[in-house]
């Protein structure tokens, strides 16, 4: 089961780091990803690390501020946000899935966490 973790209210310009962490060694050997949701809004892809940690790819939108990254030792999952806006307003939710696509497809994803709310003030 996934956990995420971290969220918080924040000014805009500020960071937070978001945590993704489940029990198991498995978790380790899946790829994880970071979506989010907005009220009125259709879910949407936000990045996503391979089990490896050697790939990663992200929304164009959050590319030069969000930094995904995993620990091992930890079977955590990272999402590391800075600069942020008040349209990253969102629940953000991290997800597993057996392999990595490289695409921001949800379908792949089999394992999901319960959201965490990220709120930007601006």
């Amino acid at each position: 089961q996934l956990q995420a973790f971290g969220g918080g209210l924040v000014q805009a310009g500020g960071s937070l780091r978001l945590s993704c962490a489940a029990a198991g060694r498995n978790f380790n050997r899946l790829a994880v990803g970071w979506f989010r949701q907005s009220p009125g809004k259709e879910r949407e892809f936000v990045a996503a690390i391979s089990y490896s940690g050697g790939s990663t790819h992200y929304t164009d939108s959050v590319k030069g501020r969000f930094t995904i990254s995993r620990d091992f030792a930890k079977n955590t999952v990272y999402l590391q946000m800075n600069d942020l806006k008040s349209e990253d307003t969102a629940a953000y939710y991290c997800a597993a899935a057996t392999i990595y696509t490289g695409n921001s497809y949800a379908a792949p994803y089999n394992y999901w966490g319960q959201g965490t709310l990220v709120t930007v003030s601006s």
